[in-house]
C-alpha cells in the first residue's frame, strides 16, 4: 500500500471516531438535562402545591379578621347612630316647646290688639266728632273775619298772591341789581382801561365827502368847450365815465354828480386833464379817460398797499389789497370805509394787546371787517355775506372769517378776537363826528326810541336827548317802585336792541319821582 493512502485512511479514522465519541457524549448530556429538568418540574409543582395551601389559608384567615372588623364597625354605627337619634329628639322636644311657647305670646299679643283696636275705634269717633266741631268753628271764624276784613276767601287768596307777587318781583330785582354791581366791579374798570387807552392811541383823521366833485375851470369859456358843439362832448364824458355833468350857473366851476366815487374820481381827473391839454374832443376825451381809469387804478392799489403798510398787516392776497383801495372811494354815513377799517384794525390790535390776545390776528380782521363793501354795488346780498365769500375765494383764516361775520351780531362770536372787532367798530362808528346820516332817517330813529319806550305801561312820557344817544322815561310812582324800575329798564333796553338799528349804545334812564302835595287853609 503506498504511504499517501496510508495517511489518508489513517485521518479518516480518526475523524470517524471523533465523531462517533462525540455522538456518544451529546446523547448522554441530553439524558442527564432531561432528569435534573424533571426533577426541578417535581419540586416546583411541590412548592407551587404549598404556596396555594397557605395562600387558603391565609385568605381564610383574613376573612375571618375582616367579618370582625365590619361587626365592629357595624356596632359603632349603631351605637353613633342610636346616640344622634336621641339628640335630634331631644332638639325637636326643645324646638315644640319654643313654638308653643311663641304660640302663646303671639295670642296674647292678639289679645292685646283687639283691645287698642277697640281703643282707637273709640278715639277716632272721638277725633271725628272733634274735627265736625273744628270745623263749625273754623267756618264760625272765617265768616267773623270776612265781616271784619270785608274780604271774601277769594278776594283774600287774590290779595295774599299779589303780595307774594310783589315780594317776588323785589326779591328778583335785588338779585339783578347784586349782580349787575358784581359784573360791574370786576369788568368796568378794565374795560374802561382798554377801551380808553385804545382810543387815546388812535386819532385818525376823518373827512366827510358828499355825492359830487366840483372841478375848478380857468374861465367860463371852457363851460362852453367841455359842452362841445351839440353837447357831444359833454355827452362823451358822461357815456365813457357814467357820471352827470351839472354846467350851471356857478362861475368857473361844474359839478360831477354820481353816486360810485370811484367813476366820479375817474371823470374829475379826466376833466382836469382836458382842461390842462385844452383840446377837447371826444378821440381826445377817451384818450384822457383811459388816463385817468389807469391813474385811479394805481391809486386804488397804492391806497391798499398803504392801509397795509399802516396797520402792519402782511400776507394779503394782492386782490384783497385792491379791494381794500377800492374801499378809499366807499363811504358809510359819509364816514370814508377805508379809513375807518384802519382805525377799526388799529382799535382792535391796541385792545388785544392790552388783553394778551393775537394783536396781528386782531388787525388782519379788523381791517377786513369791512371788505364786502368794496363789492356791495356789484354783488347782490349783504357787505358781511360779501366779505366772508371773498375772504374765503382768497384763503383767509378760519378766525378772521368768524371775526367778519360776526361784527355785525349776524352770528355770535365764538372768540375774543371777533368780540374785539365788534367792539372796535362800534368805538370808531360811535364816537363824535364819525358819521352823519340822513336827517329823515335819524328822526324817524328818534320816534321811534319813543315809542317803544312809552308802549310799557305805567310809563308817563319819554324823552330821546344826545342825538338819540339817551332816553329819559318818566314813570308814575303809583304802578311802578323802585325795584320794578330795574326791570323794565332791562326790559327796554332789550327790545331796543332787537328792533332797533343805531350806532354806538343808547342810555336808558328811567326816573321815578314821589309828590306829597297838601293845602294850608
Amino acid at each position: 500500500m503506498e504511504p499517501g493512502i496510508a495517511i489518508l485512511l489513517c485521518v479518516v479514522a480518526l475523524v470517524l471516531g471523533a465523531g462517533v465519541s462525540g455522538f456518544i457524549c451529546f446523547k448522554q448530556g441530553i439524558s442527564y438535562r432531561k432528569k435534573t429538568a424533571e426533577a426541578a418540574v417535581g419540586s416546583a409543582e411541590k412548592e407551587a402545591e404549598r404556596i396555594v395551601d397557605d395562600a387558603k389559608k391565609n385568605a381564610e384567615t383574613l376573612k375571618k379578621e375582616a367579618l370582625i372588623e365590619a361587626k365592629d364597625e357595624i356596632h359603632k354605627s349603631r351605637q353613633e347612630t342610636e346616640k344622634e337619634l336621641k339628640e335630634r329628639r331631644i332638639e325637636v322636644s326643645r324646638q315644640e316647646r319654643r313654638v308653643q311657647q311663641k304660640e302663646e305670646s303671639i295670642d296674647r299679643k292678639l289679645d292685646n290688639l283687639e283691645k287698642k283696636e277697640e281703643t282707637l275705634q273709640n278715639k277716632l269717633k272721638n277725633a271725628d266728632e272733634k274735627v265736625a266741631e273744628a270745623d263749625r268753628i273754623k267756618k264760625s271764624q272765617l265768616d267773623m273775619l270776612e265781616k271784619i276784613s270785608q274780604f271774601t276767601v277769594d278776594q283774600a287768596k287774590d290779595y295774599l298772591l299779589s303780595k307774594l307777587d310783589e315780594d317776588l318781583v323785589h326779591e328778583k330785582a335785588v338779585r339783578v341789581t347784586n349782580f349787575e354791581n358784581q359784573v360791574k366791579d370786576d369788568c368796568e374798570a378794565k374795560a374802561r382801561q382798554y377801551i380808553s387807552l385804545a382810543i387815546s392811541r388812535c386819532a385818525a383823521d376823518q373827512v366827510s365827502e358828499s355825492a359830487v366833485s366840483v372841478v375848478a375851470l380857468p374861465n367860463d369859456e371852457m363851460k362852453g368847450r367841455i359842452i362841445g358843439r351839440e353837447g357831444r362832448n359833454i355827452r362823451t364824458i358822461e357815456t365813457l365815465t357814467g357820471v352827470d355833468l351839472i354846467i350851471d350857473d356857478t362861475p368857473e366851476a361844474i359839478t360831477i354828480s354820481c353816486f360810485d366815487q370811484v367813476r366820479r374820481e375817474v371823470a374829475r381827473i379826466a376833466l382836469e386833464k382836458l382842461i390842462q391839454d385844452g383840446r377837447i374832443h371826444p378821440t381826445r376825451i377817451e384818450e384822457m379817460v383811459e388816463k385817468a381809469k389807469r391813474e385811479v387804478e394805481l391809486k386804488i392799489k397804492q391806497e391798499g398797499e398803504r392801509a397795509i403798510l399802516e396797520t402792519n398787516v402782511h400776507g394779503v392776497n394782492h386782490e384783497l389789497v385792491k379791494l381794500l383801495g377800492r374801499l378809499r372811494y366807499r363811504t358809510s354815513y359819509r364816514q370814508n370805509v377805508l379809513n375807518h377799517s384802519i382805525e377799526v384794525a388799529h382799535l382792535a390790535g391796541m385792545m388785544a394787546s392790552e388783553l394778551g390776545v393775537d394783536a396781528n390776528l386782531a388787525r388782519r380782521a379788523g381791517l377786513l371787517h369791512d371788505i364786502g363793501k368794496a363789492l356791495s354795488y356789484e354783488i347782490e346780498g349783504s357787505h358781511v355775506q360779501i366779505g366772508v365769500d371773498v375772504c374765503k375765494k382768497y384763503k383767509e383764516s378760519p378766525e378772521v372769517i368768524h371775526a367778519i361775520e360776526a361784527h355785525h351780531g349776524d352770528v355770535e362770536t365764538r372768540t375774543v378776537v371777533a368780540a374785539l372787532v365788534q367792539a372796535a367798530d362800534a368805538i370808531s362808528a360811535a364816537r363824535p363826528g364819525a358819521r352823519s346820516e340822513n336827517y329823515e332817517n335819524y328822526i324817524k330813529r328818534l320816534q321811534k326810541l319813543e315809542e317803544i319806550c312809552t308802549s310799557y305801561e305805567g310809563v308817563e312820557k319819554s324823552f330821546a336827548i344826545q342825538a338819540g344817544r339817551e332816553v329819559r322815561i318818566m314813570v308814575q310812582p303809583e304802578k311802578i317802585n323802585d325795584e320794578k324800575m330795574v326791570l323794565v329798564a332791562r326790559e327796554i333796553a332789550k327790545r331796543i336792541e332787537t328792533e332797533m338799528d343805531y350806532p354806538g349804545q343808547i342810555k336808558v334812564n328811567l326816573i321815578r319821582e314821589s309828590r306829597a302835595i297838601e293845602y294850608a287853609k
